[in-house]
C-alpha cells in the first residue's frame, strides 16, 4: 500500500494511520466495532484495503497497539464531536461581579437580582458589593448591612454564602456560590433525562402498536 499525499500529516498529529504504524503486531477492531483479533501489521493493512477504508492506530500504548479499520475523516469528526462536548461539560468557575447601591430603585434590583442568579446557575461566583459613597459610607453598620441583605433575599435562585458580609473598599461586599443542594438537584434531573431517553431507545414499540399486538396474542 503507498504512503498517502498527506502521510506526514498523520504524523505531526501524532495520529498514525496506514502504513505509518509501525507496530509490527496489532490488535485489530472492525468498522462495526468487531474484534479482529490480534493481527501482523501487513494483515491488518491488507484487510483494511480489502474494505477500501484505513487503519487507524487508536491506542498505541497498549500491548499490542489497538487499531481500527474506518474512514479517517469520520474518525477526525468524531474526535471533534468528542472534544467539543467535553468542552460543553467543563465547569469554566469564575467569580463575576455586580454592584449594588442604597438607591438603587426595585427595578434595577431585579434585574441585577437575575443576573447574579443567571451567574449561579452556570456555577459561577458572584461577588456582591453594596457601594457606598458620601454620606452612606458614615451610616450605621446594622444598616447598611441590611441594606445588602434585602438584595440578596430578592436573588431568585438557591445559593450559599461563601464569604459573609464584611467591610470592603468600596464599602460592603460578600460572596455567593452554587448551593450543594441546587448542585444535587441538577444531577438529579440530568439522570432522570438519560434514563428517559435510554427507556424510549429500549422501548421503541408505541402504545398503539403495543396494543396490536396484545390483540394478536389474544387472538393465537
Amino acid at each position: 500500500m503507498h504512503k498517502p499525499n498527506n502521510y506526514k500529516k498523520y504524523i505531526d498529529n501524532r495520529i498514525r494511520i496506514n502504513e505509518a504504524i509501525r507496530s509490527p503486531e496489532l490488535r485489530v477492531v472492525g468498522p462495526q466495532g468487531k474484534n479482529f483479533g490480534t493481527m501482523s501489521r501487513i494483515d491488518a493493512l491488507q484487510k483494511a484495503s480489502e474494505l477500501k477504508l484505513d487503519l487507524i492506530e487508536i491506542s498505541p500504548k497498549s500491548t499490542p497497539p489497538v487499531a481500527k479499520i474506518m474512514d479517517y475523516g469520520q474518525y477526525r469528526y468524531d474526535l471533534k464531536q468528542k472534544a467539543s462536548k467535553a468542552k460543553a461539560k467543563a465547569n469554566v468557575t469564575e467569580t463575576k461581579n455586580i454592584q449594588v447601591k442604597i438607591g438603587t430603585s426595585d427595578h434595577d434590583q431585579q434585574m441585577k437580582a437575575k443576573k447574579v442568579a443567571s451567574w449561579l446557575k452556570d456555577g459561577h461566583r458572584v461577588r456582591v458589593d453594596l457601594f457606598l459613597w458620601g454620606r452612606y459610607k458614615y451610616m450605621e453598620v446594622g444598616f447598611l448591612k441590611d441594606r445588602l441583605e434585602r438584595f440578596l433575599k430578592v436573588i431568585p435562585a438557591e445559593y450559599k454564602i461563601a464569604d459573609p458580609i464584611k467591610k470592603s473598599p468600596k464599602g460592603f461586599s460578600t460572596t455567593l456560590e452554587k448551593s450543594l443542594k441546587t448542585k444535587q438537584q441538577d444531577k438529579k434531573k440530568e439522570i432522570l433525562t438519560t434514563q428517559k431517553t435510554t427507556d424510549k431507545k429500549n422501548n421503541p414499540v408505541s402504545k398503539s402498536k403495543k396494543k396490536s399486538l396484545d390483540e394478536l396474542m389474544e387472538i393465537v
